[in-house]
């Protein structure tokens, strides 16, 4: 016996199939819902689509799914006609599940038609299973049109952009040529993915198909060329166009010179469009708006939508979001979010791209209570479930130290990507927890997500910077060998800034010369890596090297780079070219400026310093707090007390600036090399601050000078507190002890020696000559041209014997050379002039790991009057330029 299922309101016999009731309300309309019937013979076929249609129509798709299978069993045909709209209600609803039973159940169909096979095709792309509707479009035996149509609106849908473009070309091939519906949809896949080849093409096409005459083809061809860049043709193609009055052409010219950064030809366009006629809409607005936010110009943009607001269009929250990442993304934190509140304030709800701004300006700025706002205003419209607000949330927490917070927001995500994961490993890696992310790192390898060249560079400089060497250079050599991950030139950037952060120079410069020998080239950030390491007197050669390759590679247009080269020249005890490359700097920023005026400090060249700031001010540059730093030490190298306080007091009150520690401990400088110790010492006690070590350092330093021995012991006690365990101190602190000699203090020396086992602090210099470098220890004798360099440095002394010693407290940061022997720069100074005979040098440079004696000193600028040549020598506390008898620092280090 055949069973069918029938639209019937007899009773049924008890032993019929019972079917289920559902969603069918007491007081419906609806005839009653049959439950089973038994029939003897087969039904007529156009029982069966009426029945199912009824079905289909009041929303029992489930039953419709039931009756099929019933049917399957007797091989009962369908109607193509009935599937398809089985199929199009599945679409209305959503229901795939349901549509992926009615096509497992296709063969039901009395013919299997094209058309069929392309609803299909179309339920499985709407309702977001663009997979299984690519697979049921490469079975098809026979394409149509509307197959193709529906296979490209699906990828366009999904922005599947390259795919649209390749699946056109097939579609040539197999003979069908896009219409008018579909040709649009194709040219925005090409200017998307920035196919200008294929765009063209099609281009000829809607010529010789006689299409040019379609308003949304032109809009759709002009578009691909301002995408693409090609903005001659875009121009030549719109200054042909008949019909300029359509708003979408207009918007597609003035976007493509916005995207190409030419922002006042697109202002030039819309103020053209206006006189045309053509009213500009929303989205003509938000173009300029976004356009002048891309090049940095917010202000602008702002201007713009306020007088948007005046023409009576109120911005929408793409306007608001091209606003506030403007400023976002010009450092201009704060008033991203100032603009973020008015956003809410005025009605509009923010998108995810929003909130994932906002929260990143509360990530560089550290506000934990306002990100955490806006956190929870996500999670009220409900967006936290997008993969870019989760992200910012967790960069956010782990910036704000609150990895417990970032772990949860990670967990809590239903889809992650590898900025997912790399955003969780590195707030792990920049909370010095290495464990952790190498817990996720190899979660991550073993997930569906897996590492990229960015997730391996993270874990090498993570664990470079927190000390594991061994294990970063390890992550190096494997990323290629076992994680299958080509290295870049960030990998290698890695493991030279984590060499610097960790001291070791030489390891740093190492790989540098590495990187340029396996064939890859130093970028901006390797170069602002490795100058650094460069930024001392015996570099100089080095320095060059690498100014060099800034040069071959263009890469001088990075401001970031002449300023870091300024600052190392001048270390490097080269002046002239710390200058010679500002004059020669087209674009200066504040600290292009500050880096020329700090060059000029160190060399004790104090009235060039204090010139440069007047020029600064005249450009109608105001300075920040770096740039006092170094107008109070410029005043405080001519010893002009009262106009260092007076540059003080204009720093806060009329540039509303507060003072960084760096201020204050600059302030005592200039006290203290005035001798004015008493002020020195309020000051420090009136500050709003805590001291640190810089500012007692430099009260200590003007103790020794001065000769303030009380006031000196208690500056090394406050450093000494501060930091317990600087050997270098505690020997200072020991020598005032024993030089004041009184009872508490020989019970305070008994007790240091004994609680701190101090090392014996040893001098050495090291010099280049002849591109090799040579090192000197404090009473070496052990070359073999030793005995040379002493014989000279005797003759050198009984001619300085005596002249200009300097008056101050006898306590250095080396033992007296009676104890230790002669000190390492006197050893390389000799060397420089033994070894260079019979010529004089005329320029020498060395580097000592410890402060310079007195005796020294005087030797040194004895040597530059006596030969004529310069000398500069720099140790961890000053810089000496030696020159004539003089010395840049004024007898004051």
């Amino acid at each position: 016996m055949v069973t069918s299922m029938l639209l019937s309101t007899s009773k049924p016999p008890s032993s019929a199939i019972p079917i289920k009731q559902d969603n069918v309300p007491e007081n419906s309309s609806f005839p009653p819902k049959p439950t089973s019937v038994s029939y003897s013979k087969k039904p007529h076929s156009a029982m069966v689509d009426s029945h199912l249609n009824f079905l289909r129509k009041n929303g029992r798709l489930s039953e419709a799914v039931e009756v099929l299978d019933a049917l399957a069993q007797d091989g009962t045909k369908v109607n193509s006609k009935t599937l398809i709209g089985l199929l199009q209600s599945c679409i209305d609803s959503n229901a795939v599940d349901l549509g992926r039973k009615i096509h497992a159940r296709i063969s039901l169909a009395e013919e299997k038609s094209a058309f069929l096979e392309t609803k299909l095709v179309g339920m499985y792309a709407k309702c977001g299973c663009l997979r299984d509707a690519r697979m049921v479009f490469d079975e098809m035996r026979e394409r149509n049109l509307y197959t193709w149509s529906a296979m490209i609106g699906a990828c366009c849908r999904d922005q599947r952009w390259k795919e649209v473009v390749g699946l056109f070309h097939m579609m040539m091939a197999d003979g069908i040529l896009a219409d008018g519906f579909l040709l649009p949809k194709i040219l925005q896949a090409c200017g998307n993915c920035g196919d200008f080849r294929t765009g063209k093409l099609l281009h000829s096409l809607v010529v010789k198909c006689g299409m040019g005459d379609f308003p949304r083809v032109n809009n759709s061809i002009l578009a691909v060329y301002a995408k693409c860049g090609e903005l001659g043709l875009a121009r030549k193609f719109f200054d042909g166009m008949d019909d300029k009055t359509d708003r979408v052409a207009w918007n597609a010219l003035i976007s493509g010179y916005c995207q190409k950064g030419e922002i006042k030809e697109a202002h030039r366009l819309f103020d053209a469009m206006c006189k045309e006629g053509v009213e500009p809409g929303l989205v003509t607005w938000n173009i300029l708006i976004t356009g002048y936010n891309q090049i940095g110009q917010c202000d602008v943009a702002m201007e713009l939508m306020e007088e948007m607001v005046r023409f009576g269009i109120e911005p929408d929250v793409v306007a608001w979001t091209a606003m506030i990442s403007g400023y976002a993304q010009n450092n201009r934190q704060i008033q991203a979010l100032d603009l973020f509140e008015d956003m809410i304030s005025s009605g509009v709800e923010p998108n995810g791209v929003t909130i994932a701004t906002a929260i990143s300006a509360c990530s560089v700025l550290k506000l934990l209570n306002n990100g955490m706002a806006i956190h929870a205003l996500a999670v009220e419209i409900g967006c936290t479930d997008d993969v870019l607000v989760g992200n910012a949330l967790i960069d956010f927490y782990s910036k704000c130290e609150k990895l417990e917070a970032s772990q949860l927001v990670f967990d809590c995500m239903p889809e992650k990507d590898v900025f997912t994961w790399n955003s969780m490993i590195g707030g792990y890696i920049q909370a010095g927890y290495s464990g952790k992310a190498n817990e996720l790192f190899t979660r991550m390898q073993n997930s569906e997500i897996q590492p990229d060249v960015i997730t391996w560079n993270t874990m090498i400089s993570g664990y470079i910077e927190n000390g594991d060497e061994d294990e970063a250079t390890d992550l190096f050599h494997k990323m290629e060998k076992d994680g299958k991950i080509k290295r870049d030139t960030a990998s290698w950037n890695s493991l030279i800034a984590g060499y610097l952060h960790i001291g070791q120079k030489q390891k740093a410069l190492c790989m540098f010369r590495q990187m340029q020998s396996s064939g890859f080239s130093p970028n901006a950030v390797t170069i602002l890596s490795v100058l650094p390491a460069c930024a001392n007197l015996v570099a100089l050669k080095k320095v060059k090297e690498i100014h060099g390759i800034v040069l071959r590679r263009n890469l001088e247009a990075a401001v970031s780079i002449p300023n870091s080269l300024i600052d190392t020249y001048a270390k490097s005890g080269k002046l002239v070219y710390s200058r010679s490359l500002f004059d020669r700097m087209k674009s200066k920023d504040f600290i292009t400026w500050n880096s020329i005026i700090a060059a000029y400090v160190l060399h004790g060249c104090s009235d060039e310093a204090l010139s440069l700031v007047e020029q600064m001010l005249m450009l109608g540059l105001k300075p920040e707090r770096s740039t006092f730093v170094n107008i109070i030490l410029a005043h405080s190298l001519n010893e002009n007390v009262e106009e260092g306080k007076h540059i003080l007091t204009t720093m806060i009150e009329d540039d509303q600036l507060n003072p960084a520690i760096e201020n204050y401990a600059a302030m005592v400088d200039l006290y203290g090399r005035a001798g004015r110790l008493e002020e020195a010492i309020r000051f420090i006690e009136a500050m709003p601050v805590k001291p640190d070590s810089s500012v007692w350092s430099r009260l200590l330093t003007a103790c020794r000078v001065h000769g303030c021995l009380d006031l000196g012991i208690h500056a090394g006690e406050r450093l000494l507190n501060l930091e317990p365990g600087n050997a270098l101190i505690s020997h200072l602190v020991l020598q005032a002890y024993a030089l004041r000699g009184t009872r508490e203090d020989t019970f305070r020396l008994q007790r240091l020696q004994n609680e701190h086992q101090l090392p014996k602090l040893i001098g050495e210099s090291w010099i280049e000559s002849k591109n090799k470098m040579h090192s000197f220890v404090s009473g070496d004798r052990s070359k073999p041209y030793s005995n040379l360099l002493f014989a000279w440095i005797d003759r050198i002394s009984i001619e300085d014997k005596g002249i200009g010693r300097r008056q101050g407290l006898c306590i250095g940061d080396e033992e007296k050379e009676e104890i230790v022997g002669v000190h390492s720069e006197k050893l390389a100074l000799a060397f420089a002039f033994v070894c260079s005979q019979p010529v004089v040098p005329r320029s020498i440079r060395i580097v000592k790991n410890l402060r310079m004696c007195s005796d020294c000193h005087r030797m040194a600028k004895h040597i530059s009057l006596k030969y004529g040549c310069e000398i500069y020598l720099s140790h961890p506390k000053c810089f000496h330029h030696f020159k004539d008898g003089h010395c840049s620092c004024g007898d004051y280090w």
